[in-house]
Parts: C-alpha cells; structure tokens; sequence
C-alpha cells in the first residue's frame, strides 16, 4: 500500500493555481516564450492559432501557463462545442466589420499633440478610424492651437477635435483650449503630464508612474526612476508594445478620444 505523504509546504509558499480560460475566437493573449501577441483565430488538436495586429499567423501549443491574458499567466483550454463564437472586435473595443473597406479620408480631423499621442491612437482606434474615414494629425504642442484652428478653417462640414495633454484647471494648457470658441472645434483633455501615463502601469509592468520632481524632464525622469536607459525613444516603443487594446489605456483617455470621434464623425461633419 502507498503511504500518503502531506504537502508540509507552508500556504505562504505555494504558487497559485493558473486559471483556465477557452481559447474563444478573439481573445487577445501573449505567448510567454516567444511575447508574439494576437488574437485567437483557430483551436485544433491542442494548438491554438494567434494573428497579431500586422496580419501574421502563428500556431502555438497549449501548454499549461502558457500565456498572458491582460498581464495575468492562463493556461488556454479548447472551449466547448457549444460555446457561441464571440463576434470580433477592434481594439477599441468595437465590434469589427469584416471586409470593410476604408472610408475616403473626411474633412475633419483629430489633432493631438506629438508623436506618441498619434501612435497610440492608432494602436487603439485605428481600425475604427479608417472605416470613419477620420485622419489623426499631430500639432507638436499647443501653444500655436488659436493659430493653428483659425488656418484649418472649421466648418459644419469640416469639424475638428483636438486632444491636449495635462488638460488641467489653471494650466497652460487650460487657458489655451479656453481662447479656441469655434462652434466647429471640440478640444478636449486628459490629466497626465505625457501620453505615456495613460497607459495602465499594470499592463506596463510596473507598480505606478513614477514622481517626477519639477524642472526635470519628464520623460527622462521616468526612465531614470525606472531604472531605464534613457533613451525616450526605445522607453516609449516598449511602453507602446505593451498596448493591444483599450483596456490598456485609463479611462481617462479613452472617454476623450471616443468623444473627438463622435464630434467629427457627427452628421454632416
């Protein structure tokens, strides 16, 4: 007869289990060996086949622990026969058309202030933008916004929506977006001194967004606190890669930028 030994490991110590979750048609992971991300396009005979956001396929095995669901270790399971297929979304969130084609491009716009503004609303919202047919511009700051408005010549037919960084009560900012009254321009905000502090410091991997004492740059600050290469560049394409959809972002962020696409794309807009 086998003798029962008792796991004496203290509770302390032992490793959480790791969920299961059904590889469903959609569902956005990060294989941990390779960190190729995708979306679940297929399950067969214990494999699971992902398509990241450039179109390219690729087959995994579905080993335990496995994957990263939303930062989170998941063995992937085949899902039941049964289970309805979930119907495809973009990474706004938005149910996707399959098939669509681009819109030819409006006459409104969307402008944001840089570079990395502009790369992040598209890694979130540009599918749903080309279907718009809405065209994201970036002002490099926005201390000529009053300047900037008044040469696009905004219209019913042409509306513009601009999105500020630190968009707080009694900032530069602030007082700037409060000069621009046009009927035909909607110029909102969010709270954070860079884009970077939109994204979720969960899906970054780090506990927060580091303080950085006034003065400094910004965004070397962050670099130096996180024990980065400062080298902004390579920080933010890390930060960006780390972003597959718009639960990734605050909400902060995301309500702003719904809000400028709602306005431009309104009727007649």
């Amino acid at each position: 007869m086998r003798s029962y030994s008792p796991d004496l490991t203290p509770p302390w110590k032992r490793r959480a289990p790791v969920p299961e979750v059904p590889a469903e048609p959609d569902l956005v992971v990060e294989e941990v060996s390779t960190g190729f991300c995708g979306a679940v396009t297929g399950c067969e005979a214990g494999t699971v086949t992902l398509e990241d956001r450039f179109g390219k396929h690729r087959v995994f095995p579905m080993e335990p622990a496995g994957f990263l669901l939303e930062g989170r270790t998941v063995t992937l399971v085949r899902p039941s026969s049964g289970a309805p297929a979930r119907p495809a979304r973009t990474a706004s969130g938005s149910v996707a058309v399959p098939g669509a084609r681009a819109r030819v491009a409006r006459a409104g716009r969307i402008y944001v202030e840089g570079r990395h503004d502009a790369e992040l609303v598209e890694r979130v919202w540009g599918d749903d933008l080309r279907i718009e047919g809405v065209v994201v511009e970036y002002l490099e700051g926005v201390d000529d916004l009053p300047a900037i408005v008044e040469s696009f010549g905004p219209g019913p037919d042409a509306r513009l929506g601009v999105l500020v960084d630190h968009l707080v009560t009694g900032s530069k900012e602030s007082r700037i977006a409060g000069s621009v009254t046009d009927p035909h321009v909607l110029v909102v905000g969010h709270p954070y001194i860079d884009v970077w502090e939109a994204v979720k410091p969960s899906s970054v991997g780090i506990p927060a967004w580091p303080s950085v004492p006034r003065g400094q740059d910004w965004k070397k600050g962050v670099c130096r606190a996180l024990g980065w290469p400062e080298n902004t560049g390579a920080a933010w394409q890390h930060i960006l890669s780390k972003v597959h959809s718009y639960k990734d972002l605050e909400p902060a962020l995301l309500g702003r930028v719904e809000e400028l696409i709602d306005f431009v794309t309104e009727p007649g807009g």
